[in-house]
């Protein structure tokens, strides 16, 4: 059996044309023009102000954070089922992470369980839009405003999704994408800062470049890094943008195809459809086994492997990691929602370059595995 990847991305409309634009034309660094125009184009899509190219999600994360000036007694609430970058990106601020739980069946944390984490010291709050579906935002902004607290959108994993008809990436005061191979748009590495705050975009501009200062370079008043997007990367993340409309046609049938054909597995939760604030964009196919079923997800990603099919376990959670309690973090917090999806979650191949035959054969040897 042709082995089935977990993702496989599409480079089918202007790349080559644009990369080949790029190198033709010497300029291959950050200082090339396809960077401004990625930027450009991305903020005007998501009706920003300011979109700022940088080297990979984990630095649009880090660049964002930095530029919010945090210090040691403040708190940034983050939910624990998500990648790592989130919680890095916050120690190394200086500043604390409170961790909340997550919703079993959207993967996001709930309004309710994020407001109830909100105390003095609250800083920023970080919306993580997890594996399709975007958090509830609308409460949590309110209450934001109130309280003058920071929202930080990682929008990630829904690049072209809408929240209420607003787009994802929208939503925060400062909110980060990710270009990895995975998502709907890609760079190969990459991310994007975008926020409409003339305060947190010159912080951002800055400190994606070492923070050289205006007036003398090699001077510098502020500790910077080589957060730079190549001129290459971002000829092929603007014919990316140019094809999103379609990527994400294509993420919704393959999601339905899947929807169809796993409809009748009694072990297995499949994701939510929609919710009343969003539909699923099904950045990838989450599926959760549910008590009936014997198997933890490493049994049935281990057979799956077996017939060459590609599978991602789920987030391992936050306060379960074992670098963050030899620091001394969560050694005492339970978040059971989070530590169950972790045990009993897992993705199937659901890249927009998987064909049908692939997406029958995926859910034919899956009802297999769970029926034996």
């Amino acid at each position: 059996m042709k082995p089935i990847p977990v993702n496989v991305p599409k480079l089918d409309g202007n790349e080559v044309k644009y990369l080949k634009e790029a190198i033709e034309s010497g300029w291959i660094s950050s200082e090339g023009p396809f960077v401004n125009k990625f930027e450009q184009q991305c903020a005007e899509r998501h009706g920003r102000k300011y979109a700022i190219a940088v080297s990979s999600g984990t630095a649009a994360l880090k660049c964002s954070i930095d530029a919010l000036d945090l210090s040691a007694k403040d708190e940034v609430i983050i939910p624990s089922f998500t990648i790592i970058s989130c919680v890095t990106a916050v120690l190394e601020s200086g500043a604390t992470p409170i961790l909340v739980d997550c919703d079993p069946k959207t993967f996001n944390s709930s309004p309710e369980q994020i407001i109830s984490a909100i105390t003095p010291r609250t800083k920023a709050i970080m919306l993580v839009h997890i594996y399709g579906l975007p958090v509830d935002a609308d409460p949590v902004l309110q209450i934001a405003k109130e309280r003058d607290i920071i929202v930080i959108e990682d929008a990630a994993e829904t690049i072209g999704l809408k929240y209420k008809n607003r787009p994802c990436g929208s939503i925060g005061d400062v909110s980060t994408f990710s270009f990895y191979p995975n998502k709907h748009i890609t760079t190969g590495e990459g991310g994007m800062v975008l926020t409409d705050d003339d305060q947190i975009a010159e912080r951002c501009i800055g400190a994606r470049n070492l923070c050289f200062n205006k007036s003398r370079r090699f001077r510098h008043d502020r500790i910077g890094w080589n957060f730079r997007m190549t001129n290459i990367q971002a000829a092929i993340g603007l014919a990316q943008l140019e094809s999103l409309d379609q990527t994400i046609s294509r993420k919704h049938w393959i999601g339905k195809q899947y929807n169809k054909l796993l409809e009748n597995c009694p072990c297995v939760q499949l994701p939510l459809p929609e919710t009343y604030y969003a539909k699923n964009i099904y950045w990838v196919y989450p599926l959760v086994l549910k008590n009936c079923s014997s198997m933890n997800a490493t049994d049935v990603m281990a057979k799956l492997d077996a017939l060459k099919i590609g599978t991602r376990p789920f987030f391992y959670p936050m306060h379960k990691q074992p670098v963050f309690h030899k620091m001394g973090l969560f050694n005492n917090q339970s978040l059971k929602n989070s530590e169950q999806l972790a045990e009993k979650g897992f993705y199937i191949p659901a890249g927009i370059g998987i064909s049908e035959e692939e997406i029958q054969k995926v859910a034919k040897s899956l009802i297999e595995i769970l029926n034996s």
